[in-house]
């Protein structure tokens, strides 16, 4: 397992110290916050917020993945590229920016992002070479359909969850190489929730020190996910403390990058994980 991520001029270490990345949604309905934080200010106070939790990276998306209304390329432009420009010049941690349209990418690169997180799976034929020429890093999600598709019955071969992702994970790596993106500038993440029910988000979760021994670091995404209330019959505004076992539990397992909207209490969790094991 890799534990050293580049992005930009950073090196950032996670050997034993998860990284840990705020949710940034520039989007009118999203499923957490509702558009909270869709206006620009929101969003910047937003951020400032987050970095002054603890946050190591921010991620600004402005589309969410689930069904919805359809958002243009126009739109998708409108919401993200002014947010991280503005943000590029304000806050001095790394920006991601969420999004599976090269064109967006691209954008957003220009603008001051040094993280492309691409929850299609690379479906833009574009994206990587996108990444590539502006020196950006990528992560690389398993999605079984695609975002914003319903995927109420996801089944996998032979009911192995964990070995389609895997190798489709192995699969991702490969094509972000051979675009010419370093190895260190590439995180891989399973895609819970994303064309997996509630059990098999479970399995991949429990699962994460596979997963993570393809190579470059894991990133976990289960922050007030769908699966954690279907498991614990929680509704969205109940799931804090299930994040965080969730964190907890994907961290001892490997995981070392940590997508949430909890930024300050993810912080304490990573942060008494790290002292455990560096022990």
């Amino acid at each position: 397992m890799r534990t050293t991520l580049r992005l930009g001029p950073r090196v950032l270490d996670c050997a034993h110290r998860a990284l840990v990345m705020g949710v940034l949604n520039r989007t009118p309905d999203s499923f957490y916050d509702r558009g909270a934080t869709y206006e620009l200010d929101a969003l910047l106070r937003r951020a400032d917020q987050l970095v002054a939790d603890g946050a190591d990276i921010l991620d600004v998306g402005g589309v969410k993945a689930g069904p919805g209304e359809h958002v243009t390329l126009e739109e998708e432009m409108r919401r993200v590229v002014p947010a991280v420009a503005a943000l590029a010049s304000r806050v001095d941690v790394p920006l991601s920016v969420d999004t599976w349209r090269s064109e967006v990418a691209e954008a957003a690169f220009a603008a001051g992002a040094l993280l492309g997180n691409d929850i299609s799976g690379f479906s833009d034929p574009r994206y990587l070479e996108v990444a590539s020429r502006a020196g950006a890093s990528v992560v690389a999600t398993h999605i079984r359909l695609a975002p914003r598709v319903p995927d109420p019955e996801p089944t996998y071969p032979d009911d192995d969850v964990v070995a389609s992702v895997e190798e489709a994970l192995v699969r991702q790596l490969a094509r972000a190489r051979l675009a010419g993106i370093d190895a260190d500038r590439v995180v891989l993440d399973a895609g819970l929730d994303l064309g997996k029910t509630a059990e098999q988000s479970l399995e991949l979760l429990r699962s994460s020190a596979r997963l993570a021994a393809v190579g470059p670091p894991l990133l976990l995404s289960a922050s007030n996910k769908t699966f954690l209330g279907a498991l614990l019959g929680l509704e969205v505004h109940e799931r804090r403390d299930a994040s965080l076992a969730a964190v907890a539990l994907g961290v001892t397992r490997g995981c070392r990058v940590v997508r949430v909207h909890d930024v300050a209490g993810t912080r304490r969790v990573v942060d008494v994980l790290a002292e455990v094991l560096a022990a």
